[in-house]
């Protein structure tokens, strides 16, 4: 597998799958490869964190394995389990022949052939280096976060019927979080962290060119700036660059070539997931934004 040599290296890498990435995230996902170390994301909702893991294994031609997190999440969802259904045949096939050697059937039953390998294990199992995206873990209970210890600072997981599996090819990890609870501390001393943030005018505006083509030069800086001033409300979830790039596609889809009131009245569900965010922007403040640009010039 061939890693990029530069923080310019990881731009240009990531830009070939068309994400866009600023150079402090860059510089962490950088040192994360060279240092081998897993890469902590925190950040609001659709800023890109999970993305970063899929382009990432695109961009280096290596296996994604994904762990997405939620409450109740447990070992053998994440790790492994037994395959019960064959160790049930194995101890009736021993019934069927009289064999009475208890520590050879126990070998049997543990045995490597009888594990169901989960994305945790897989990672450790692989010839080449995977990418492991433990994805939104803040949404998994806090045990979890123990739980992963032992494979994000040594690249092993301890069977306690089997022993130790070390990983062939240490996984290239990016944990993603946003933030709806607190992560312990000592699975964050094992990581690099970085925050991502809403990116700048500029940034947004190559992203949604990319992620959405199709609309003109003059719709997308009116999507983008108007979006970019949405963020400053008082809203319960600001919009990410995810919506962005929906709304973008939905305007294109609804051969909309400007903003108006009408259309954005008619589209905000695309950006906005909260009937209280959507009744406050019908409510005026759609008005205002769209009065802000037209003050800037942005609007016709």
């Amino acid at each position: 597998m061939n890693l990029p040599t530069s923080v310019d290296a990881v731009v240009s890498l990531l830009a070939t799958e068309n994400y866009v990435c600023d150079r402090r995230l860059a510089t962490a996902l950088f040192l994360s490869l060279k240092l081998q170390r897993p890469l902590f994301l925190e950040g609001e909702p659709g800023v890109g964190k999970t993305e970063l893991g899929k382009t990432l294994a695109r961009c280096l031609g290596t296996a994604l394995l994904r762990v997405q997190c939620y409450e109740g999440l447990d070992v053998a969802q994440t790790a492994y389990e037994w395959n019960v259904a064959r160790q049930m045949i194995e101890i009736r096939l021993a019934e069927a022949i009289h064999d009475t050697d208890r520590e050879r059937l126990t070998h049997n039953l543990y045995s490597r052939a009888m594990l169901i390998e989960r994305p945790l294990l897989q990672a450790l199992t692989q010839d080449e280096s995977p990418v492991l995206l433990i994805d939104e873990l803040d949404r998994a209970d806090e045990p979890f976060d123990a739980f992963l210890l032992e494979v994000l600072a040594e690249n092993q997981l301890t069977i306690p019927e089997y022993g130790t599996v070390r990983a062939v090819a240490a996984p290239i990890t990016i944990i993603t979080s946003n933030r709806t609870r607190e992560i312990h501390d000592a699975l964050k001393r094992r990581c690099l962290y970085h925050w991502v943030d809403f990116p700048s005018v500029e940034r947004e505006l190559d992203i949604v060119r990319r992620k959405a083509p199709g609309a003109s030069e003059r719709l997308y800086v009116q999507v983008v700036e108007f979006v970019q001033r949405m963020r400053t409300l008082d809203l319960f979830k600001a919009p990410g660059v995810a919506e962005t790039i929906d709304w973008t596609n939905a305007l294109v889809a609804l051969n909309a070539i400007r903003l108006d009131p009408a259309t954005v009245q008619d589209t905000l569900g695309v950006l906005l997931k909260y009937q209280d965010d959507i009744a406050k922007l019908h409510a005026g403040d759609t008005a205002k934004l769209l009065d802000e640009l037209r003050a800037r010039a942005l609007l016709d």
